[in-house]
């Protein structure tokens, strides 16, 4: 038996209040927000892994390939922190910019842009779908 009265909505949703959510997660906001910080938290891992197979193989410009990595991880891991700010999330796009430049020092650096690149898209799409 349902603990619900006798002429209640079925669907449970008062014809005054919000509307239902979309999505059917509790706090829309927060998971793409996890989402997104997830996504650069591992680009930040293969931008800081990156440096040890560039300094292997790169030739003339490794150190500054190897620069470039780690100082594209930490602003990876600062946008992440700061994904609560809408601002920050238009600095993430420019982040997967920045990482296929350094793809001109590094061909594998060009390839972890064009995956993240990609990764960050559906990101985006996820975060219309889910907060519209």
């Amino acid at each position: 038996m349902s603990d619900e009265p006798a002429g209640a909505d079925p669907v449970g949703a008062d014809p005054a209040g919000p509307p239902p959510r979309r999505s059917g997660l509790r706090n829309p906001p927060a998971a793409v927000r996890g989402l997104g910080a997830a996504t650069l938290g591992l680009e930040a891992l293969v931008l800081v892994l990156a440096i040890q197979p560039i300094r292997m193989v790169a030739g003339g410009s490794g150190p500054a390939a190897m620069v470039v990595s780690a100082v594209l991880a930490v602003g990876a891991v600062t946008l992440a922190g700061l994904l609560r700010r809408r601002w920050a999330w238009y600095a993430g796009t420019v982040l997967q910019g920045l990482v296929l430049l350094a793809g001109l020092l590094h061909w594998s650096l060009l390839v972890v842009g064009v995956l993240f690149g990609v990764v960050w898209a559906y990101v985006w799409h996820v975060r219309r779908v889910i907060l519209s």
